[in-house]
């Protein structure tokens, strides 16, 4: 149950004085707990990080991923130039810069609720009827009105931090899309370069089994060797091809990839066999504590809790009277010229107020409502900062793993490399069955081929590491006022 509100509609420059009085004295009155970052759990050290003696993450200078383009640090201009167009033509980004600039546009929407607003009015009409007697007659009014709530105890103040919370992690999630982008490309197209160097691993493998499968058949028509080494040199290079087809399908699908990622049709685009860059760059770590600040999805998650915590203000506000100030200033007449007399003018002053006095534990239940969702969005930080930290773990944990595989990977490489050469030079001279040539090649070939997965594993580790690094975005200060961004 609910008071009606009572109006002055006379005269009341005293009271409408007054109540801008209270207003004023009132307006730093505010019904929101005061916000407090939620606590999260935050190791000194990471566990997986690298030890002083280690030696296998070099040591970097602290500001390499301050700049913003991470993905320079490893020195490939074809990635760099497909960044760029991420950064303007990505689909997802660009709707994540819409849904920001919206987030932006509620913001100013909810500060114009602090101050007055004027309303314009105008009307004309020319009426007459069909008697003999009845004439025409015409009538005009102009009118201007203005409104106000004094914001008395800080609902829309609170509003108005809601939705800058709220922005502010619309922009952390606009971060967030275009790092999941880069990332995404960055590992499709170290994949993609990997592609490359396996068919010319491949192409290499090709015509050496092809030589294999001649010594064989030359063999068998000199009745030195069986049937059944031809047979295996035969099944080996049709293997081999098979390889290629199934990598070139592979490969087609990554640039496939690439080219929705830079907002291009698959058909438009082609990205031709290049120079790969095999760099893995030193990826700084810092403290863990700095996680907090660099990781988009944590500023996201933490400004949801601001904006919560201020919707619990705004519902407590229901507990206290609302007043609303309102004026108008109008004139009307029979024609145009009559609008501007002076004894045709009308004006009123009115103040309304208006109090809940029953609701059977409404606001109450709204206050709890918003208590529970602030609770619930904090949880939701602190998950997010647990999750963020097991990714960087796991991510150095990888990077440390794939880092002490290299030289033993080269080394086995080398070793089957040597392995297959002994093996056909004995087979020639009659040493060896096929059988054990055809294994060695098998060997060799899976070991040069691990070698280049390994070199493309350990660049997709390092984007995995920076992504959960955060790049290079750091969490923002509280929005100002700037122009409305039309591009990302």
């Amino acid at each position: 149950m609910t008071h009606r509100p009572f109006r002055f509609n006379r005269s009341l420059p005293a009271a409408a004085l007054a109540a801008a009085t209270v207003a004023a004295v009132l307006s730093a009155c505010a019904v929101g707990p005061a916000y407090e970052r939620p606590s999260a759990p935050v190791s000194a050290v990471y566990k997986e990080g690298p030890a002083a003696d280690s030696g296998w993450l070099p040591a970097a200078p602290a500001d390499a991923l301050d700049r913003g383009d991470w993905w320079t640090l490893f020195g490939d201009a074809q990635l760099d130039g497909l960044m760029q167009q991420v950064q303007v033509s990505n689909q997802n980004v660009a709707a994540a810069v819409a849904a920001y600039d919206q987030a932006r546009a509620l913001v100013r929407q909810q500060r114009a609720t602090l101050f007055p607003s004027l309303t314009l009015d105008g009307s004309a009409a020319r009426s007459g009827g069909n008697g003999r007697a009845a004439g025409t007659s015409n009538s005009t009014q102009l009118g201007l009105g203005a409104s106000w709530e004094p914001d008395l105890w800080g609902q829309l103040r609170l509003a108005v931090q809601s939705a800058q919370a709220s922005a502010q992690a619309s922009e952390a999630d606009l971060a967030a899309a275009r790092l999941s982008a880069q990332g995404e490309l960055a590992t499709n197209y170290f994949s993609l370069r990997d592609a490359d160097a396996e068919l010319v691993l491949l192409a290499t493998t090709v015509d050496a089994y092809e030589r294999s499968l001649t010594i064989t058949q030359n063999r068998y028509a000199a009745a030195i060797a069986a049937k059944t080494d031809v047979l295996q040199a035969q099944t080996q290079l049709a293997n081999a091809r098979a390889d290629v087809a199934t990598l070139r399908g592979q490969r087609a699908n990554l640039e496939h990839a690439i080219a929705v990622l830079i907002g291009k049709a698959p058909g438009d685009f082609s990205l031709p066999p290049g120079e790969w860059t095999t760099s893995i760059p030193a990826v700084p770590l810092g403290v863990p504590s700095t996680l907090l600040q660099r990781r988009p999805d944590i500023a996201a998650s933490e400004r949801a809790v601001a904006a919560a915590n201020a919707q619990i203000g705004i519902q407590r506000s229901a507990y206290y009277p609302s007043l609303t100030l309102s004026g108008s200033f109008g004139t009307g007449g029979s024609n145009i010229g009559d609008l501007f007399k002076a004894s045709n003018t009308l004006w009123s002053l009115g103040l309304s107020a208006a109090q809940t006095i029953f609701d059977a534990g409404a606001i109450a239940a709204r206050v709890e409502g918003a208590e529970a969702v602030r609770d619930a969005a904090a949880a939701r930080y602190r998950q997010t900062v647990l999750s963020a930290f097991q990714a960087v773990e796991d991510q150095l944990a990888t990077t440390r793993a794939l880092a002490e595989q290299d030289a033993l990977r080269r080394e086995a490489s080398q070793a089957a490399d040597a392995t297959e050469q002994q093996l056909l030079n004995r087979y020639k001279a009659g040493l060896v069955s096929y059988t054990e040539v055809v294994t060695a090649q098998a060997s060799a070939l899976s070991a040069r081929r691990t070698l280049a997965q390994l070199v493309a594993s350990r660049q997709t580790s390092a984007v995995a590491l920076i992504q959960a690094l955060g790049g290079g975005w750091h969490a923002a200060e509280p929005l100002p006022d700037r122009p409305r961004a039309s591009q990302p």
